[in-house]
């Protein structure tokens, strides 16, 4: 029977068991898994894209480019056919396999070490006349070249007299020092002493001898006395009039004795290089020093204090614009800073208790040397009615040498802050001159503890004390 005979049999059961089925399908919910939507998706894309040439196609053309490349003698790699899967690369532990045989078989090389790169003058003070460190272009490179410290024997030839009132010379062998400073430009000048440089056991200040002069090339040349100076980077060599030689002085760098002195026990770290939590105001520069401007938190009153501070080169400056700070002991006396090697010792130099007191010797070293500044400071004392009852004190040393000796401060020094019983941050001043610290430790001699107290007696019995006092 056809299938159109079989739906025009009036058969009741058969008639009822398609309208059965009919409405099972229709009421049953259609669930769809993840796997068939994605192939529905599939087919989708793939009918909405314009067919792709079949594999078995590409594949013949692929063997047809490869036979003509091989016919023209090339040697063509057939590229991978997007439809292919991509070959699988060989398993990771095969290749750590063969780089580990190929590392035991293959020479080790040693690793090259990278020098770390030179530091350079900071171009935004370069651009204004100053060098924070040396400076290695340019003629002020061959200038600063020629400064500094040089010391030696020269044959000094003397008239000596008679009793017959005949003159006669004689030559003897006397210790010279000369400190050669930088104007800019080319342009120096010098100071001469007999008996060495300042600090040395016989260093005579009254000798003291001014001479200019200008570069030429390499060599500097130094006029004023009654010989000449000439000077190179290594030595410098004294001519007289006749044009004979008196003696060559070689280059001195001298170094402070506490020069990277360690702070006591008791004493109190304020800088390292680490940080500044030990000052309310502060700032490290680039290369890791403390820069001019530093408020130490601590109030101190009786202290000593050490720290190593750095010059810059200022060669086109003068007198106070010449690399210029300060230590302001409570912020109100200040010992100050400045680049005054090669000059006479002034009020104002370094050393010295800003317009109050010259240092006794100008002991400043050339620009961008690192020098020690050692203060020891005793603080004003005052009654209860607010007067002052003894003066401050100042005792310092500059590089070693004792530039100041247990001095009473009548008042406040320079731009010194009043005089009263409270006590006040000790600073270092910034004055816009790129001045760098290092190593600043302080002793508080309030609060440091010794072993001389209470003082023994020299009589070991001691001294009896009667009963009841």
């Amino acid at each position: 029977m056809s299938f159109r005979k079989f739906l025009a049999t009036p058969t009741p059961r058969v008639f009822a068991g398609l309208l059965a089925l009919c409405l099972a399908i229709s009421l049953t919910p259609q669930v769809v898994s993840a796997q068939e939507k994605d192939s529905v998706a599939t087919e989708k894309s793939d009918a909405s894209k314009p067919d792709p040439k079949p594999a078995e196609a590409k594949s013949e053309k692929k063997a047809e480019k490869a036979s003509d490349d091989a016919n023209e003698g090339k040697a063509a790699k057939p590229k991978q056919d997007s439809s292919e899967a991509p070959k699988e690369d060989a398993p990771k532990s095969e290749k750590m396999a063969d780089e580990k045989a190929d590392n035991e078989t293959a020479p080790q090389e040693k690793p090259v070490e990278e020098k770390p790169a030179e530091p350079k003058p900071d171009p935004t003070w370069v651009e204004k006349g100053v060098w924070t460190l040396p400076p290695t272009e340019g003629p002020v490179a061959v200038d600063f070249k020629l400064i500094g410290e040089y010391a030696g024997d020269v044959a000094i030839q003397t008239e000596k007299k008679t009793d017959d009132s005949d003159a006669s010379t004689e030559t003897t062998n006397q210790r010279f020092g000369i400190q050669i400073r930088a104007l800019g430009a080319g342009e120096f000048e010098a100071l001469a002493y007999e008996g060495g440089l300042p600090g040395d056991e016989n260093f005579n200040e009254a000798t003291q001898l001014r001479l200019i002069g200008r570069r030429n090339g390499e060599t500097l040349v130094l006029s004023g006395g009654p010989w000449a100076l000439f000077a190179g980077p290594e030595k410098c060599r004294l001519i007289n009039f006749e044009g004979d030689s008196l003696g060559e002085l070689p280059r001195v760098i001298r170094t402070s004795p506490t020069m990277g002195a360690q702070p006591p026990k008791e004493a109190l770290v304020l800088f390292n290089g680490e940080n500044t939590d030990q000052f309310s105001k502060a700032r490290i520069a680039d290369e890791g020093l403390l820069a001019q401007g530093a408020n130490i938190k601590w109030l101190l009153n009786d202290f000593d204090l050490h720290l190593e501070f750095r010059i810059p080169h200022m060669p086109g400056k003068q007198g106070q614009q010449r690399g210029n700070s300060g230590i302001y002991l409570q912020s109100r006396y200040e010992c100050q800073v400045l680049d005054s090697f090669g000059t006479e010792r002034v009020f104002n130099g370094l050393g010295a208790l800003y317009r109050f007191k010259p240092p006794r010797l100008n002991m400043a070293f050339p620009p961008l040397t690192w020098q020690t500044y050692d203060v020891r400071f005793t603080a004003a004392r005052f009654g209860v009615d607010g007067k002052k009852l003894r003066p401050a004190h100042v005792t310092s040393w500059v590089n070693g040498v004792k530039v100041q000796d247990n001095v009473a401060l009548p008042g406040p020094t320079g731009a010194g802050k009043p005089e009263e019983a409270l006590p006040l941050p000790t600073l270092l001043q910034d004055h816009s001159d790129p001045v760098r610290f290092r190593n600043v430790w302080v002793l508080d001699r309030g609060l440091a503890t010794g072993d001389s107290f209470p003082p023994k007696n020299d009589n070991e019995a001691g001294t009896q004390v009667p009963p009841g006092t």
